[in-house]
């Protein structure tokens, strides 16, 4: 082989076929900041904010923190997310070793190209594909990327993967694919692209922003109508300068209708969730996903590093003849155990037979993947040598057909099975040559499984008694991962062999459904089965540790990587386990619910602020009644109504499952308990603009008192099952707004008086009648939740949850 000549690699640069290509970059800071800056819901906040500070009216802007606050939120943890991904690596590019112009070189990975022929040994990393060539013999561990836990033989003509590693042997292979279109890099590629977890609280807010998005500006300029027209119209306002008084409100009925401090809050309640969760060593790398965990009703796991530490523990010994005549095989695996450390087979030999005299054997050859044993020559009893071999069934068991049947038994049930023969005999090891399998005598066979993690079968256990139906996706063959599933718990079905699967949507679909355990499952089949179970309508987390891993992790509802995979792996997952404790996840379960079930109540407050001060703009525009608040008025009822109860009751624990359907039972509650409250308003406001000697000022008053009432009850509604933290939040409610309305300098602020006593009676009593409506609607919203039954889009029910 004399490689590529210099003028072959310069007309291969030109066509652009070496693997000098970079990934490109993430989204811009710039286009982060646009996203979350230029949306018309920024726009109306931020109009009406600038329009209050060139009235001159800075007190009634204080909306605008709660706006800027979103903003900063949404960019810090975007840009988060895209430093990640611009870190992302998959191959570092190490030096490679190629035949040019009949010469061994070493050049960097970047600079190879198509065709050029890479000389391979132990310890080299591909940095392109390539196909192998020759009579060389090499074992390469493609784990990171296929997740097939064994080294892989590969022969002539046979595909090498960018990014696998040569664990042994060597040879040539030639490049084929460089560039982005590697597989690693292909990998690489999806990796990078952005997304954001998918979030029920966050677009269910979303869906009620843009509703009101639409409906703010119509809104906004028929109560700016009905203000004009209060003060003698359009004409006569412009010229005397009361045209001020009536924007006011009509920016009062804007911010009302928009629920600013839920947006914030939720960022809030996640960002509180992350920092419990990092005291568990649990990195959250987007705060929404702390929320999705609360919701997943599917769990995928992969095998390797996620069920299993990645170690080899010993199962049992299989004699293949009466113990007497082979005495000393109890010696032979002391041996193996002590004198091939590096091994992993041995490791566990030497765990579970550890030597009992510090005796050496007089020769030992390792382990050689050409050959596929081991040896070693100790003295017998006779003082005669006795050379003992240990490798895979196939090669050292000869023509040994009964035991070479038992040993495909226990290869098919899914146990690492090696044969270990006496080469009677034969002390070639001991002379210092080679011995030969040839002619030696079957003893017994040795097994082995992987080490399952300690915490694996608990947690599952866990989740199963949850609802939640658990797959296993693994690279290895199906016999050992069907072998893993039945001790923990998953047997019932063969493993399903994932080459076999239909490439029809539906058909897959259903296959997945049906099917709990998948063997040789490649990358990108992680990912159709995970999508499989997204049509189905499952919401589906994925746990993995490989760069095979991020295809999966990418497109699953919740990402989560091991601590002990690979940083691109690691770069796209929305949680890592730092510590890499499956008894993790539960917690993790724990937080989010009380994130969404907490939030859930909280958007009930929100929501009825929503809907009142919706019904107050149409009522008011219509019939020509003034607006009965400033936006600073507004501020002091929602700071001590929703806003700082809100903050206390998004952080109290909550553990009770949570059931979809988080708005519908949200607006269930805040639209009836809005229209209640805005009609209570009206009333009050009514009263006082028909009795002529009640000033706009004392009517904003009463119907400030009216609505601090209701809201203190919509408060307590939501609130319930009350207990002592909670009377403690609604009592501070009550002394909030007697310190209002009882300190002059905090009257004088917020534009607030005492109202007449009989304006007073009017606002409290009418305040308590509409109290006890929101109090039916309350129990009757809570009764018709209550037994909810939950059924995932298969069909199939997975008992009652309570909703309340």
């Amino acid at each position: 082989m004399q490689g590529l000549t210099r003028a072959d690699v310069a007309l291969r640069i030109d066509h652009g076929l070496d693997n000098s290509a970079q990934l490109p970059a993430s989204r811009s800071l710039r286009a982060i900041i646009r996203a979350n800056v230029l949306t018309l819901f920024n726009g109306l906040v931020f109009a009406a904010f600038a329009m209050l500070l060139v009235l001159g009216q800075w007190q009634d802007a204080l909306f605008g923190l709660a706006a800027m606050g979103n903003i900063i939120i949404g960019v810090v943890q975007e840009y988060r997310a895209k430093r990640a991904l611009d870190r992302l690596a998959i191959l570092h590019s190490a030096p490679a070793t190629v035949l040019r112009d009949g010469t061994e070189q070493v050049i960097p990975g970047r600079d190879l190209v198509k065709d050029d022929i890479v000389v391979l040994g132990a310890g080299d990393q591909l940095s392109a594909d390539a196909v192998s060539l020759g009579d060389g013999s090499l074992d390469v561990d493609e784990s990171l990327l296929t997740g097939e836990s064994e080294p892989v033989r590969k022969s002539a003509g046979q595909v090498l993967l960018s990014g696998s590693l040569v664990v042994s042997g060597s040879g040539f292979a030639r490049i084929t694919t460089v560039g982005l279109e590697t597989f690693a890099q292909r990998i690489a590629t999806e990796a990078k692209r952005f997304s954001l977890v998918t979030s029920e609280i966050r677009s269910g807010i979303n869906k009620v922003l843009k509703v009101i998005a639409w409906l703010v500006l119509p809104l906004s300029a028929l109560v700016l109508n009905s203000q004009m027209i209060q003060h003698g119209g359009w004409n006569a306002a412009l010229a005397s300068g009361d045209w001020k008084e009536g924007v006011v409100p009509a920016v009062a009925s804007t911010i009302a209708m928009i629920p600013l401090g839920l947006v914030l809050l939720t960022s809030v309640a996640f960002a509180v969730g992350a920092i419990r969760l990092a005291r568990l060593r649990v990195i959250v790398q987007e705060l929404a996903a702390v929320e999705v965990l609360a919701r997943v009703d599917v769990l995928c796991l992969d095998k390797t590093g996620t069920l299993t530490d990645g170690r080899m523990v010993f199962d049992a010994v299989h004699l293949l003849g009466p113990e007497e005549e082979f005495p000393e095989w109890r010696d032979a695996l002391e041996c193996f155990g002590a004198t091939q450390r590096t091994n992993a087979t041995a490791r566990a030999l030497k765990a579970a037979f550890p030597p009992r005299s510090a005796q050496p054997p007089l020769a030992s050859v390792p382990f050689d993947p050409a050959r596929r044993w081991s040896s070693v020559t100790l003295a017998g009893a006779s003082g005669v040598p006795r050379t003992w071999l240990l490798g895979a069934p196939g090669v050292v068991l000869g023509t040994a057909e009964e035991a070479r049947g038992r040993a495909s038994a226990l290869a098919s049930s899914g146990l690492r099975t090696l044969a270990l023969v006496l080469a009677e005999g034969n002390d070639a090891g001991s002379t210092g040559g080679i011995p030969s399998p040839a002619g030696a005598s079957p003893v017994l066979l040795v097994t082995f499984r992987e080490s399952i993690r300690e915490d694996a079968s608990a947690t599952l256990d866990y989740f199963r008694e949850q609802g939640v139906q658990i797959k296993i996706f693994s690279g290895d063959d199906p016999r050992t991962v069907g072998l893993l599933a039945g001790r923990l718990g998953l047997g019932g079905r063969p493993a399903c062999d994932a080459t076999t699967l239909p490439a029809d949507p539906e058909a897959l679909a259903s296959c997945v459904q049906d099917n709990a355990v998948f063997g040789r499952v490649g990358p990108h089949q992680k990912k159709d089965l995970i999508q499989a179970l997204q049509r189905k309508g499952h919401t589906v987390a994925m746990t993995g540790d490989g760069v095979n891993d991020i295809p999966a992790l990418k497109v699953a509802d919740l990402g989560i990587a091991m601590d002990t995979a690979a940083p691109a792996t690691k770069a796209v997952a929305r949680l890592v386990l730092l510590d890499g404790r499956f008894s993790r996840l539960p917690g993790i379960v724990a937080e989010g619910r009380r994130a969404i079930n907490n939030m859930e109540r909280v958007s009930m407050l929100f929501l009825s602020k929503t809907a009142y001060a919706t019904v107050l703009a149409v009522a008011c525009g219509l019939l020509l009644q003034p607006y009965p608040f400033l936006p600073r008025q507004l501020s002091a009822v929602d700071g001590l109504t929703i806003g700082l109860p809100s903050f206390f009751l998004a952080l109290l624990p909550s553990s009770r499952r949570y059931v979809p359907g988080f708005l519908k039972r949200s607006l269930s509650f805040a639209i009836p308990a809005g229209v209640i409250t805005a009609t209570a308003i009206l009333g009050v406001n009514t009263y006082a603009s028909l009795s002529g000697d009640h000033r706009v000022l004392t009517s904003r008053s009463a119907t400030t008192i009216t609505l601090t009432i209701i809201g203190s009850w919509i408060l307590a509604v939501t609130a319930r099952p009350l207990n002592a933290t909670k009377v403690l939040v609604l009592a501070g409610c009550y002394v909030g707004m007697a310190a209002v309305m009882g300190l002059d300098f905090l009257r004088g602020f917020f534009l607030l008086e005492w109202p007449p006593p009989d304006l007073l009676l009017v606002s409290v009593l009418t305040a308590l009648a509409a109290s006890t409506a929101v109090e039916l609607v309350g129990r009757y919203v809570t009764r018709g939740n209550h037994g909810a039954d939950v059924t995932f889009a298969s069909g199939r029910r997975e008992g009652s949850v309570r909703a309340s």
